[in-house]
């Protein structure tokens, strides 16, 4: 395994990419980075704004104007970083019904994906970095050392997310979130710009029936084999 790396997790969401990432990261001493968190903290400005998120021009104004961080953790509540939007903790606030529902739609406008990639890119080319998103491996960091795609059925990952909103009690139901999710499968993976796909060079784990050691273990077996 070279000593410095970039290494690239996409997936669709609740795949598990992301507790993945962080915890290979943690094992390797490596910054996590999960690109995903900069499309929710935007589409949140855009609706704490009332911007109507179907108007792209003043979304992307939004987009090139907002201010955002990702941090290491300040609470011990389950959270993996802090999402900093404009000064404020909006950790939990951007895993909303209301956020997943429009967040979509919002990285599909070729501004706010130009704004976010440019920032995503000047992380990844650092090196030593673990960057988790849905178009790392084929757009923003195309040339990553290893690149993995983590997938699971659209029911398993509805259910995870259901248990992490109940287990912060935050009101909602399973049916909403599966058809919420459902509904951002398709757009991801047939919008134009930047769509969600596997990278062809990318190592494909279903993690519908493993824990999440077990993927993280397949992970890590994969990066030793790399030289």
């Amino acid at each position: 395994m070279r000593e410095s790396m970039v290494i690239a997790i996409d997936g669709p969401a609740a795949s598990g990419k992301s507790t993945v990432a962080q915890r290979v990261a943690a094992r390797l001493h490596y910054l996590y980075f999960d690109t995903g968190v900069m499309y929710r903290a935007v589409t949140l400005a855009v609706i704490q704004q009332q911007v109507d998120v179907n108007n792209q021009k003043a979304v992307e104004q939004i987009a090139m104007a907002t201010q955002i961080n990702v941090t290491p953790p300040s609470i011990e509540d389950g959270r993996q970083y802090d999402v900093v939007l404009n000064g404020v903790d909006v950790t939990w606030q951007i895993r909303s019904n209301e956020i997943e529902a429009n967040v979509s739609l919002v990285s599909t406008y070729p501004g706010v994906r130009q704004a976010m990639t440019e920032r995503q890119r000047e992380i990844g080319l650092q090196g030593r970095v673990v960057m988790v998103g849905r178009d790392i491996g084929t757009v923003v960091m195309p040339d990553a050392d290893i690149k993995f795609y983590l997938d699971a059925s659209v029911q398993e990952r509805a259910r995870r997310r259901y248990t992490e909103c109940m287990q912060h009690d935050m009101q909602t139901t399973y049916e909403s979130i599966l058809a919420a999710m459902q509904s951002r499968d398709h757009i991801d993976s047939t919008r134009e710009i930047a769509p969600l796909r596997k990278a062809a060079d990318a190592i494909y784990l279903n993690t519908s029936d493993l824990s999440i050691d077990m993927v993280v273990d397949q992970v890590i077996q994969q990066l030793v084999l790399t030289e």
